[in-house]
């Protein structure tokens, strides 16, 4: 489905399933930009960043980032992504009322190192009253099931908020405990993507990733620009 011809199925599938994916909201140029955009952050606001904000696969040399949030903080260009264009306007598309602008992040899952995200609802983390907000991720790589594509379990933004309990992931603290009911494998599908796509999904809606085992460089999975929008102001700081 495409912006803005196909709105209302957007809507109808955001609605039922909980996510959609918007295809090539982003043109392949659009997307070099937002590279290079993201290389110049990496080259000159990162190594200043305060921990909180940047982390990494080797914490002792700063090498092979993880994820990188608060970016609108740090840089105008972010800022920008996360209050004006295409990102807000679906945002507040999807949303019955006014959204928030709240956090623009980087996502990466290095080749061999990478783990799997454990299943979770944004919304455990995000402590809000009531949960209803949604998050934007911009696809900046082709990213299938062979280097760790997010899973999504359709229609369960629905079903309320399920048992979270300690993990062992970075960023990632908290999974579901009980996750593999027969109405998650039944639900479970994969969202995969290619550059320049944009995943939206509900809060509430459960969602994973497998591990990224392949060797290439320009086959990771993961670089995602995320937007997170509320319909109110943050009750409680994200967990950890």
């Amino acid at each position: 489905m495409y912006w803005p011809n196909d709105k209302n199925a957007i809507q109808k599938a955001f609605d039922d399933d909980g996510f959609v994916i918007v295809r090539q909201l982003y043109s392949s140029t659009e997307v070099v930009d937002l590279q290079g955009q993201l290389d110049r952050y990496v080259d000159q606001i990162v190594p200043g960043l305060p921990p909180m904000d940047a982390f990494f696969e080797d914490w002792e040399t700063r090498r092979q980032i993880r994820m990188l949030s608060r970016m609108e903080r740090h840089d105008s260009h972010f800022r920008e992504l996360l209050t004006t264009g295409l990102l807000p306007e679906i945002a507040g598309s999807l949303s019955s009322t006014k959204v928030i602008p709240h956090d623009a992040a980087y996502f990466n899952k290095v080749p061999i190192v990478g783990d799997a995200t454990p299943p979770h609802q944004d919304g455990f983390y995000f402590q809000l009253e009531p949960c209803n907000a949604l998050t934007l991720w911009v696809a900046l790589d082709q990213v299938d099931k062979e280097n760790g594509c997010i899973h999504y379990v359709r229609g369960s933004h629905r079903r309320g908020m399920r048992q979270h309990g300690r993990s062992s992931v970075l960023r990632l603290s908290q999974g579901i405990v009980d996750y593999g009911r027969a109405e998650d494998a039944l639900h479970e599908v994969a969202a995969c993507v290619s550059p320049g796509d944009v995943i939206v999904h509900h809060a509430m809606t459960i969602h994973r990733t497998d591990p990224n085992p392949c060797g290439s460089p320009a086959t990771f999975a993961g670089s995602f620009w995320t937007v997170e929008c509320s319909t109110q102001a943050w009750g409680r700081a994200p967990l950890p």
